[in-house]
């Protein structure tokens, strides 16, 4: 999700508008964060793939609790329609061309992602995007960033890890796919990631870049 799309948009477009940007910026950064979180722990635990609905209302109620003075903006309704706006976010404007020129020169291109099949099909939707296929953790019955994800998605597509390259906005997940032998090139997003140092993340990958705009030259080179 923040590799391709602004969810942070999005995001702060459902949350109460009576909240200052700033503010409303900050939950939804936490929020995304502490989301995060919460799947690193069900790893942790043994725990199974939880429905991300589940998830992002259960974190985003503990969240509130650390807003007292908004609390009260947030009824059923206000958190439902938070949670919906996940299954609706724009493109980041580079990705959409990346995307093209991937597809022209005869790459295949998937999804692979914690969260639902659902929500994958109708954020495609939303930002315009297509692939060849779509992976959820739903799907593979494991999060990211556990080897046997990977290694299950390779397995389906019938491809060896040197013959791919995994693209990411998130440090994990490049580091759980360098695990199983696959390319990374992280992808910078600043609404992602908030939390790591990017100079070691620089050090970890194939390739580093703000963008997508020469993903398909980088991606050549690998």
């Amino acid at each position: 999700m923040g590799t391709c799309l602004d969810w942070h948009s999005g995001t702060i477009k459902a949350l109460p508008q009576s909240i200052s940007e700033s503010e409303r910026s900050d939950i939804a950064l936490k929020w995304r964060h502490d989301y995060f979180d919460a799947n690193a722990a069900r790893i942790a635990a043994g725990e199974p793939v939880e429905d991300i609905e589940i998830t992002l209302a259960r974190t985003l109620d503990a969240l509130l609790e650390k807003y007292a003075a908004h609390k009260h903006l947030f009824d059923r309704e206000a958190k439902e329609q938070c949670i919906a706006a996940w299954h609706s976010m724009p493109a980041w404007p580079d990705v959409a061309p990346a995307l093209e020129q991937l597809k022209a020169e005869g790459y295949e291109i998937f999804v692979h992602a914690n969260g639902t099949t659902r929500l994958q099909l109708d954020l495609c939707k939303s930002s315009g995007l297509s692939f060849h296929m779509l992976f959820s953790s739903q799907l593979l019955g494991v999060y990211k960033p556990a080897p046997e994800s990977y290694r299950e998605v390779l397995r389906l597509v019938d491809v060896k890890p040197e013959e791919t390259v995994l693209v990411a906005a998130h440090a994990y997940d490049v580091r759980g796919a360098k695990e199983v032998g696959m390319k990374t090139v992280y992808v910078h997003r600043w609404t992602d990631d908030i939390h790591e140092d990017m100079e070691i993340i620089k050090g970890e990958n194939d390739f580093f870049l703000e963008d997508m705009t020469n993903l398909v030259g980088v991606i050549q080179q690998l």
